[in-house]
């Protein structure tokens, strides 16, 4: 029995109209783009029932995870979220006054600034993150353990390699072809 998605689809009509290029990075690729919406779309709804954006959830999630006092440097929280300095500033800007966050000074430096959760932060995380793990596995139902232990295996190989590259941040310069 044969299974064809939508990738599929997309790829045969590629390859009839440029059989000259090599499609294979698009069959992982275009397969994660769309389950990667379809992850977006669940993650959002979780978020949304449990009071919280889904970047609020990203820097509630980071405090969370770091363990009591649920204290982290904006440093920390860029890294791990991966925005600029600026859009931290501003979303820990909005969530402190949401009440989800407070801001402490920094008792190891008396110029710098630490960025605690609020009870209300951590009731809406882990309401938030009780409902995505409930999404999420819905999600992938349908594979056995054994498959999914394979595909996180095998993931965690691709965003390694992906990793590697340099974040871009200006535009792709394509090869010349003339």
């Amino acid at each position: 029995m044969k299974y064809e998605d939508e990738v599929d689809r997309i790829i045969a009509a590629w390859g009839r109209e440029r059989p000259d290029l090599d499609l294979a990075p698009l069959t992982v690729f275009s397969r994660l783009w769309r389950i990667a919406k379809h992850v977006d779309r669940a993650r959002a709804h979780a978020f949304e029932r449990s009071g919280l954006t889904s970047w609020e959830f990203d820097v509630l999630a980071v405090l969370r995870r770091s363990g009591e006092p649920f204290t982290q440097s904006p440093k920390v929280l860029v890294h791990q979220t991966m925005v600029s300095s600026g859009t931290m500033t501003n979303r820990i800007d909005r969530m402190v006054e949401r009440g989800l966050v407070r801001r402490l000074t920094d008792p190891n430096d008396g110029r710098g600034v630490l960025v605690e959760m609020t009870q209300l932060g951590l009731t809406l995380v882990d309401a938030a993150m009780t409902r995505l793990s409930d999404a999420e596995e819905r999600l992938l139902g349908g594979l056995p353990r054994s498959e999914r232990d394979r595909l996180a295996v095998l993931l965690r190989r691709l965003a390694l390699s992906v990793d590697r590259f340099e974040p871009i941040t200006g535009p792709i310069e394509l090869p010349r072809t003339d």
